[in-house]
């Protein structure tokens, strides 16, 4: 029987599926490198969106911030990685990341709330499947390693849920928020053949 991780961010509107945590599981190996891409990728989007909208003061205060962790995190997967013999090389992408991307919307400034909320939502899963891996990895180190990473995971979705909520009316915000977790939950309900953090 699957262990229940520590408590989800209430903003996903479905749990992840025991089909996800056996598939990962099984292969640690390829979970680890997607998840050396995914904390690369993580400090690229925070990155990309101070370059992108620079006049926001608090937003490039918190995000330099965020992208310093994002790298931090890199490193130390990158260290796992190394530990196991494993080398950095490209993945394929399941369709979780461009199915959200789909969703920002071209015009300003809708396409800043959707970035914010976006890449939030995304931190909020990543939250839920390192604290599912914590909760499962058979390998007591592995293991402690995910439980370490889960309270970023869920600071970064606060901050940019912050973010949104300082730029744009809560309302505004909360609707908002409130559709895009359905299509994200809508993204990850059919599990994709290959293992991947977000598959």
């Amino acid at each position: 029987m699957l262990s229940s991780p520590l408590p989800t961010i209430n903003a996903l509107k479905q749990p992840t599926s025991d089909a996800w945590v056996e598939q990962a599981i099984a292969n640690l190996d390829i979970i680890l490198l997607d998840h050396s891409h995914c904390e690369r990728k993580a400090a690229g989007v925070a990155l990309n969106m101070m370059f992108r909208y620079p006049s926001h003061a608090k937003m490039v205060r918190e995000l330099t911030a965020i992208a310093r962790e994002e790298l931090e995190h890199f490193e130390l997967v990158n260290q796992w990685l190394e530990r196991r013999n494993i080398k950095l090389a490209a993945l394929s992408a399941p369709p979780y990341g461009a199915g959200l991307k789909s969703q920002v919307r071209g015009q300003e400034p809708q396409r800043f709330l959707d970035s914010l909320l976006v890449t939030g939502l995304i931190e909020a899963r990543s939250h839920e499947r390192l604290g599912l891996l914590a909760a499962n990895c058979p390998e007591p180190e592995l293991a402690a390693f995910y439980r370490s990473l889960m309270a970023s995971e869920a600071r970064h979705f606060g901050m940019y849920w912050v973010l949104a909520d300082t730029y744009f009316d809560r309302k505004i915000v909360m609707d908002r928020l409130d559709e895009l977790a359905e299509v994200e939950s809508q993204l990850l309900s059919t599990l994709h053949p290959e293992p991947r953090i977000h598959s």
